[in-house]
């Protein structure tokens, strides 16, 4: 698969890039060279190679579910400008 540099500038144009007329041929290079590498992908045999999202495999690291209040109350609250009995005060905003 080649591509021209009637393909290029195509592409500038639906990407809005405004190319000048004499990168035109070094882009149309580049483009064909990365093409070429992907054809060379093509090649390479993966039948019977599962997907992997890591070449690394190791279990993530995982905490039980536990509902909890933080244990940080007092601390969250001394961020506050004003509180009442453990909760923020906040100004009425409905009548």
């Amino acid at each position: 698969m080649a591509v021209t540099e009637d393909d290029v500038r195509r592409i500038a144009r639906l990407a809005r890039i405004a190319e000048p007329t004499d990168r035109l041929t070094t882009l149309t290079g580049e483009l064909n060279g990365i093409l070429d590498w992907i054809e060379q992908l093509n090649e390479v045999d993966v039948d019977g190679v599962e997907p992997m999202t890591t070449p690394v495999k190791f279990p993530l690291p995982q905490r039980d579910d536990v509902v909890s209040d933080g244990g940080v109350r007092d601390k969250v609250l001394a961020n506050a400008p004003r509180t009442e009995e453990g909760f923020f005060v906040v100004p009425k905003s409905v009548e």
